[in-house]
This record gives C-alpha cells, structure tokens and sequence, in this order.
C-alpha cells in the first residue's frame, strides 16, 4: 500500500512540475492512456503553483472533448474540494466540475451558492449553468 502511495505522490509531483513547465500536450496524452490518472486531478488543483491550477483546467477542457468518456473519473477527487477551507480551491474545483459537466455535481455546487466568497458563488452559479447546458433538461 505504501509503494502505491509513494508511486502516487511521485507521479503527482512530476505531472505537477510538467504542468508548470507547459508540457500540456505530453500530460494530455498521459491521461489518454491512462485513465487511472484521473484519481489524481482532486490533489493537483490544490497545487499551490498557479500555472499548474490553470494547467489543469486547461488539461480537464481539453480531455474533455479527446476522452468524454473517461473524464467524469475525476468526480469523486473533485466533488469534496468544493467544501474545502481555501476558497480559491473551492472555485477551482467548482469550475472543474462544470467543464465535467456531469449532473451528479449538481448537489454539491447548490450548496456552494451559499459560499462566503461571492467568487466561489459566481463560479458555482456558472458550472451549474454549464452543465445545465451540457446535459439538456433533466428527464
């Protein structure tokens, strides 16, 4: 358990510091081709790095329309963090859900609408809309 942890935190930091480094397309085809690396997005928007944050925004956009079908494997990292004490990474994993686009996020951006930071407000009205949009009136 320990060696996959230490895998984990390895491949975390060299995705990180490949993100920082603008290597987007090299990540973009790392997670097409393994869709295990999804797990991991909920801990690299924490990041503290800007251009890392906006890189994994960028890289769930981009996979997004090249892997649709594996992207909603980032939800249950990403999902929590929408109540996390940072409200910058509040709003980042708000607006990462919206780009998933998958209504079960639904619930927990409602919850961020009440958010003390009117940023976080204003990202989890959007990301409610997008995927509103995304997914068409509910059935």
């Amino acid at each position: 358990m320990k060696k996959n942890r230490d895998i984990n935190s390895d491949l975390k930091s060299m995705i990180a510091d490949y993100m920082e480094k603008g290597f987007l397309e090299n990540i973009i085809d790392m997670f097409r081709h393994d869709s295990e690396l999804y797990s991991l997005i909920g801990d690299l928007i924490q990041d503290e790095r800007v251009r890392v944050r906006i890189g994994i925004t960028a890289l769930m956009e981009q996979l997004g329309t090249l892997d649709g079908r594996n992207i909603t494997r980032a939800l249950q990292n990403i999902l929590p963090l929408v109540s996390h004490k940072n409200p910058v990474v509040r709003g980042d994993a708000s607006n990462l859900l919206g780009i998933i686009g998958d209504r079960e996020a639904v619930p927990f951006l409602e919850k961020a609408l009440s958010d003390e930071n009117p940023d976080v407000r204003l990202i989890a009205r959007e990301a409610i809309d997008d995927i509103k949009k995304q997914s068409g009136p509910p059935s």
